[in-house]
């Protein structure tokens, strides 16, 4: 029962932030910005929005374009860095928002590569009988724990949600290959240091700024390029598909240098590779979700197509997956 994308919903709050905007806060520019990130704007959630709410848009509008209801869901698994709080779950906040039954409901810690550790999740479920149909949404609210002082950081990010209704397909449809790991090694190279039980919230940890993203950006980078390369290569290989057999690339949407270099390695020419970094920046899980929404929408994905995706994220977190419509 091949695991297949039968439906996809994207949701970003409305207040974009430009990187004029961002001038006027920081030192720094819109060509230092879109030169070494691609990026020109961002959406931010404003006061009063949360991740749970981005995730109940971006659900409703995958379980509608898949035709089904909400009834029809057996699973929903969330992909967050940035859950709406630490328990329960952004799953069990966003729930009663979406109108699902009282089915298993839960989040996923894998950074940037959390959509698709879903995904592979998803496509378990689906296999083992244990679901029929299962919804997999990546979300992300980053612009709230950034440090709007640190610029290697803070022009980034972005908010925004990504959701997509995974079912069965028939033969030479679904998720052909997948490939996913981990190096905790690396964890301190990209994190949020305080927040949790290691380091409590408490004055000195507001003072020091230790609850927003603190990232060595040149070891992120080199790791990055390297591991989403490897990944790729290794995903092409298990699902027997060559490079040319891709329709579209569309990897997490980090940082414009980042993509270019994984797509080289792996082959693919830019033209076939879907870009969405311009105007929501680093969205983490959501980036793959919510490029694959709007590339359906603007009909650069097309049923029967083969997709390649691949995902790099703090952990250090990394996976592939090569899977057709």
């Amino acid at each position: 029962m091949p695991a297949k994308i039968v439906g996809l919903g994207r949701a970003v709050p409305e207040p974009v932030l430009t990187n004029h905007d961002l001038e006027q806060r920081i030192d720094t520019s819109d060509e230092w910005i879109r030169t070494r990130t691609g990026l020109s704007e961002r959406h931010v959630a404003p006061d009063g929005v949360d991740n749970s709410d981005l995730v109940a848009e971006a659900s409703r509008l995958a379980i509608e374009d898949a035709g089904l209801t909400p009834e029809a869901i057996d699973v929903m698994i969330v992909a967050t860095a940035t859950p709406d709080t630490v328990f329960p779950s952004t799953a069990c906040w966003a729930q009663p928002k979406i109108g699902l039954r009282e089915i298993p409901v839960m989040d996923i810690s894998a950074a940037c590569s959390g959509f698709l550790y879903g995904y592979a999740l998803a496509a378990s479920l689906i296999d083992s009988g244990r679901a029929k149909r299962v919804l997999v949404c990546g979300a992300e609210v980053l612009t709230r724990v950034l440090n709007w002082n640190d610029r290697s950081t803070c022009v980034l990010f972005g908010d925004g949600a990504g959701a997509a209704v995974i079912g069965t397909g028939g033969a030479d449809e679904g998720l052909l290959a997948h490939t996913w790991g981990a190096d905790g090694r690396l964890a301190e190279l990209l994190y949020q240091p305080a927040g949790g039980t290691r380091q409590p919230a408490s004055h000195q940890t507001v003072e020091a700024r230790l609850h927003s993203v603190h990232m060595q950006g040149n070891d992120v980078f080199k790791h990055a390029v390297r591991t989403m390369s490897h990944a790729s290569l290794a995903v092409l290989e298990q699902a027997g598909i060559s490079p040319e057999q891709i329709d579209l690339f569309v990897p997490h949407q980090a940082n414009i240098r980042i993509m270019k270099a994984a797509a080289d390695r792996a082959r693919i020419p830019m033209e076939r590779c879907y870009l969405v970094i311009q105007r929501y920046g680093n969205v983490s899980a959501a980036s793959i979700p919510m490029a694959l929404a709007d590339a359906r929408a603007e009909g650069r994905l097309e049923p029967g197509m083969t997709v390649l995706s691949a995902g790099f994220g703090a952990g250090f977190t990394w996976a592939a997956a090569v899977y057709r419509l």
